[in-house]
């Protein structure tokens, strides 16, 4: 089976606008191979002038949550580290067992991977006295930055949106056959970095080996 594999653009973000981001970017994912039957739901970004799609599914909603929950843990872990989580989706296949491999096969058939580079900004001065600690202005120019940094960031999250529709639009022959006209049809999973980088690695390196063939890119 032929693995496609998208490589989304990288985005510059902060600790805080992490969770706004990914919801974003795996909720547009799953709505787009989201081939039964849905209740959309349109969701307003809070920090940035966007609109995206849920399929309305709660379930799904708790999922990503919980992964994304994680990987904000991972990132406090691993500060100054750029990141990257996979969501993959695949058919399962029954397999005669022998010693090295089980019953069940997954079958990896599209990976998408989100890049993540969290940026760590110097925090406003503070200075304590006997009486009171006095928090300093960043100072007009400081906050001209941050607002330049999140009109970049929306700007970029958007070329990311278009990159998934792009993708979605020119990829079909290597989607299997739908098994069920319910939600979000096919079995899907989302990783995120371990605490060991090159524990990542050989995930994805399993998971190639899996689909028996080499991911074909498109950037």
């Amino acid at each position: 089976m032929n693995c496609e594999v998208c490589q989304l653009k990288e985005l510059e973000v902060e600790h805080f606008e992490i969770r706004e981001v990914l919801r974003c970017i795996l909720h547009t994912i799953v709505f787009q191979r989201a081939l039964g039957l849905v209740r959309p739901k349109d969701i307003d970004l809070e920090l940035f002038e966007i609109t995206y799609v849920q399929c309305g599914d709660v379930e799904l909603e708790k999922k990503i949550d919980e992964k994304i929950d994680q990987f904000i843990l991972w990132v406090e872990k691993h500060p100054y580290k750029k990141s990257q989580i996979c969501l993959s989706f695949y058919e399962v296949k029954n397999k005669h067992a022998t010693w090295f491999t089980n019953k069940i096969e997954r079958l990896y058939w599209e990976q998408w991977y989100i890049n993540l580079h969290v940026a760590q900004h110097p925090k406003a001065h503070s200075s304590k006295s006997h009486h009171s600690k006095v928090v300093v202005d960043p100072g007009e120019s400081a906050l001209e930055e941050r607002s330049s940094r999140r009109e970049a960031l929306e700007a970029s999250l958007r070329e990311v949106l278009f990159q998934i529709i792009k993708f979605v639009n020119e990829k079909r022959d290597h989607i299997p056959h739908v098994p069920t006209i319910d939600g979000v049809p096919f079995p899907y999973e989302i990783t995120i970095p371990s605490s060991s980088d090159s524990a990542f690695g050989m995930d994805m390196i399993k998971r190639m080996l899996q689909t028996g063939h080499h991911p074909s890119m498109l950037s």
